[in-house]
């Protein structure tokens, strides 16, 4: 149990930062339920999708390579599929999202959870800052070519952060995404989580009524997602882990509780941590900023080979 928790006590639905993904899905029965979740193979992904399996649900497992997905889907019941979903290859998205449609399941939902954080130098996926290509315009890709399949009550889940505060001063820098004018490890990771979060804002003004999109923060957990960051800090944070990390368990919570729980059915447009909508950056408000966003995102996939 994270002591931090202790501090927060429980949110007005019961649920709080030390609540985990079992804890918030004990009375949800999603059997006959189909959920597409990236990243299924590691960290909070992986216990996001071995909860939504242990409650009945078919699990569509991405992962970047088949093998992985297999091994991970391995655990999520007899009615998982695996699935390659290279996020940073449009080819890749486009052809994971054709695989989908193949299967003929309407989607009760999308979690939007795998990532890259804190390189440590600029690196270019595809012409854009790979951070940003990689956790927001390939699941751009992925859930806009998805729609269609989504069900009547379907839920789109963004895995933002808490770190989209320590983005670019303008938010998002619409006009070197790039980042050949600056490059800032925590700067460009920070502008890729406000993308998700702006992505689920504006997304949510264009679903069919009693579909939802919603942005969350999982919490500080230590999984390889922090494999880049400064080995120091790494090291400091393992040491506090019980005060200021959460476990896997509970930082699947949140994501969790937002695409299954009967009582978040009809929350949209939102920024939620600890099982709870809460406020994020001014940015995350911006539903100018979000469309302006959207336009561009637009016009460079109609670019992309």
């Amino acid at each position: 149990m994270s002591l931090v928790g202790l501090f927060k006590g429980l949110g007005p639905n019961g649920f709080g930062h030390n609540s985990t993904a079992e804890q918030v899905t004990s009375e949800v029965d999603l059997s006959g339920k189909t959920y597409l979740l990236t990243g299924c193979n590691s960290g909070i992904g992986q216990e996001t999708a071995r909860v939504l399996g242990v409650r009945g649900a078919r699990v569509i497992g991405a992962a970047r390579s088949m093998e992985k997905a297999k091994a991970a889907c391995s655990g999520f019941g007899p009615q998982a599929i695996p699935l390659v979903c290279e996020l940073s290859d449009p080819g890749s998205v486009r052809a994971a999202v054709a695989s989908v449609q193949k299967l003929g399941h309407a989607l009760d939902g999308i979690f939007c959870n795998a990532g890259i954080m804190a390189l440590p130098k600029r690196e270019l996926q595809n012409g854009y800052e790979a951070q940003f290509f990689t956790n927001y315009l390939g699941h751009f890709i992925l859930v806009t070519g998805l729609l269609d399949l989504l069900s009547e009550q379907g839920r789109v889940v963004m895995t933002s952060s808490a770190a989209h505060k320590q983005t670019y001063a303008e938010g998002i820098r619409l006009e070197d995404l790039d980042a050949s004018g600056e490059y800032s490890a925590l700067g460009a990771y920070g502008q890729s989580k406000l993308a998700c979060a702006l992505f689920a804002l504006h997304l949510s003004t264009k679903l069919k009524a009693g579909q939802t999109a919603n942005a969350v923060h999982p919490g500080v957990i230590q999984t390889n997602l922090g494999r880049h960051m400064n080995k120091l800090m790494v090291v400091t944070l393992s040491l506090f882990s019980p005060i200021f990390l959460k476990s896997i368990p509970q930082g699947a919570a949140t994501q969790t509780y937002v695409g299954t729980h009967p009582s978040a059915a009809t929350k949209t447009g939102l920024y939620w941590a600890d099982c709870n909508p809460t406020q994020g950056s001014v940015f995350t408000r911006d539903a100018e900023l979000a469309a302006r966003l959207w336009a561009k995102t637009e016009e460079i996939v109609a670019g992309l080979a």
